[in-house]
């Protein structure tokens, strides 16, 4: 039988199996090593449901409480195992309830795989009940979608969206499926696709770009990396270890690029960005060399791009033509996989120290440390500070749990306080921003690491936006351990109220349900923390539970953190207060 099916090359499938298109997909999934799905069944998508109820035993699929808890639990899944998630869900407000999780996975180059069910291919554009024009919607947010009319193109979509989805940089991928595609019967063989015409997901390295990048990091006297998440992407965590061991060369990361470098390194010199560590930003406007590795120079890391480290010789390693010269220009780009070209600077690299530029950060630190971080991790008295939780959180778990964040205050205290001993154990939402995904996305994260320890940090803004996703964790029994940092406001935007809007508060401060009765309603074990005193024990009680765990910590109402980059400033007019 012979098939053309859109911008797809002509080929042969030979037939093996009849089966329904609903079928085909489920084992299209099989084929790609998917094991675990999240989703919400609907009439569009129901014979797909139908025929996962018949692999049950092969194919998992998780039911959660809402569409956008899907595609946050499978995002999760994704960041701590490296595989492609899986989301599902039906046709109208089911699909467009995927957009937020579709558009962060886009951002943060998260590699996931949505199905939504369709309507009729002879109702589309008929204004049909539930009918979306979900293409239409996501093309900006997606890196590839594609609308299946006839069963007989599932397969040979199915692997295209994989490979594209998994391959380069990682991205959503976005399969929508009408129902009659869904029944009708086709031949069903299966290849898994390994490359497609005009596109590039590997770009071909320049070794002489390499070169030109050892020899500026040889001869630099204050050089800086700043290393992001493409480390972790490219699972180049090994190589760019052995990068930094060797060249001397003082480490800071992004939040996406946490735990790519264990936190206790000697040349892991912290965060940079908006909330960042008070060195690695003073000093980036200081640093002769600037070598960005993996990372897209987001604003919320150069602060005002006029004054951000005009000094420096860039040097930029990407896999992402696009992100080259987007907003910083880099003096030597190096194209590639970062694992690839990596070893290859390994070869020309010169083991170095900087023992004196080093010591230009600790002292920076200890700035920090005595306008900041003291009185954040040693009060002892007022309200807790939610450093002070995190400190403990350590303690107990040792710097090998997942950490998985929500968006807001509580995360730049994560990010800036969380220890971590291994990469994928940072996963929190960066580009877009997006609160409400640390509750569903901690399910996946512990789902796809059941034997890790998974620890979500939330806000009582951004926990209410998916406080539903309880009912998923209850009902999947997974030991997922919450921590609601509670203070009454939308923290993050109360903060530049104060500093900025003359502490005009407006519709930041919150009026919260009894939380633990709520986690009680889904059968969750719980805990409260009121006063200093309770802490440790609390903590503790929780790292030594074998079961989904609440706890709500009362941390102080008006905290704020610093050092902060003002909105317009360069990352030099950084505030310790």
């Amino acid at each position: 039988m012979e098939v053309k099916t859109a911008n797809f090359e002509k080929k042969t499938i030979h037939s093996t199996t009849t089966v329904s298109g609903a079928e085909a997909v489920i084992k299209c999934l099989l084929e790609e090593g998917i094991d675990t799905i999240y989703g919400y069944p609907g009439g569009a998508i129901m014979p797909v449901y139908d025929e996962l109820y018949k692999y049950q035993d092969k194919l998992h699929h998780v039911l959660t409480r809402h569409e956008q808890g899907a595609t946050h639990a499978a995002q999760g899944y994704a960041r701590v195992t490296g595989k492609v998630g899986v989301a599902i869900a039906t046709s109208g407000p089911g699909a467009t309830n995927l957009i937020t999780g579709i558009a962060d996975a886009q951002i943060d180059s998260t590699p996931l795989i949505c199905i939504t069910g369709q309507v009729g291919s002879h109702l589309l554009g008929s204004d049909a009940f539930q009918e979306i024009d979900i293409v239409g919607i996501s093309t900006p947010i997606t890196k590839w979608n594609y609308q299946i009319t006839k069963a007989s193109e599932i397969p040979e979509v199915f692997a295209k969206a994989f490979y594209i989805a998994r391959s380069g940089r990682p991205g959503p991928v976005l399969i929508d499926i009408t129902k009659d595609a869904q029944f009708a019967s086709m031949d069903f063989s299966y290849k898994k696709c390994s490359g497609i015409r005009s596109y590039t997901p590997f770009p071909e390295v320049n070794l002489l770009a390499v070169q030109r990048a050892a020899e500026a990091m040889n001869q630099a006297k204050k050089p800086l990396i700043v290393f992001g998440q493409g480390v972790i992407l490219g699972e180049a965590e090994a190589l760019f270890k052995q990068v930094v061991e060797k060249s001397g060369i003082p480490a800071a990361w992004t939040i996406l690029g946490l735990s790519a470098l264990e936190t206790k390194h000697p040349l892991n010199v912290g965060m940079v960005g908006m909330h960042g560590n008070y060195g690695p930003n003073m000093l980036t406007n200081e640093c002769d060399v600037l070598i960005a590795i993996g990372m897209r120079f987001d604003d919320r890391v150069t602060g005002n791009l006029e004054q951000y480290a005009k000094q420096a010789t860039v040097i930029h390693f990407e896999i992402d033509p696009a992100e080259i010269n987007k907003n910083v220009k880099a003096d030597i780009p190096v194209l590639g996989n970062v694992k690839e070209t990596l070893q290859l600077l390994l070869e020309f690299l010169k083991p170095n120290e900087h023992t004196a530029w080093h010591q230009e950060f600790k002292d920076y630190y200890a700035k920090e440390y005595d306008k900041v971080i003291k009185h954040e991790l040693n009060a002892s008295e007022g309200e807790l500070k939610m450093a002070e939780v995190i400190d403990e959180i350590n303690t107990c778990f040792k710097g090998d749990a997942i950490i998985v964040s929500d968006v807001g205050q509580h995360q730049m205290v994560a990010c800036r306080y969380a220890k971590f001993n291994s990469s994928r154990s940072n996963v929190t939402s960066g580009g877009l921003g997006t609160m409400g995904f640390a509750l569903p996305a901690a399910l996946g994260a512990k789902m796809g690491c059941p034997d890790r320890e998974v620890v979500a940090i939330i806000g009582d803004g951004g926990y209410q936006m998916t406080i539903q996703e309880l009912g998923t964790i209850f009902q999947t029994k997974s030991a997922v351990k919450i921590v609601l940092l509670n203070n009454g406001f939308l923290g993050m935007v109360r903060q530049w109220q104060q500093m900025f809007f003359e502490r005009r508060y407006a519709s930041t401060e919150l009026v919260n349900p009894d939380f633990i009765t709520i986690a009680k309603g889904y059968h969750i074990k719980t805990n409260q923390v009121t006063e200093r005193s309770q802490l440790k024990d609390a903590v503790r009680d929780m790292f030594e539970a074998n079961e989904p765990y609440f706890l709500e910590v009362k941390v102080e109402k008006e905290e704020n953190v610093f050092p902060m980059i003002p909105t317009g400033a360069a990352v030099s007019e950084i505030r310790l207060e």
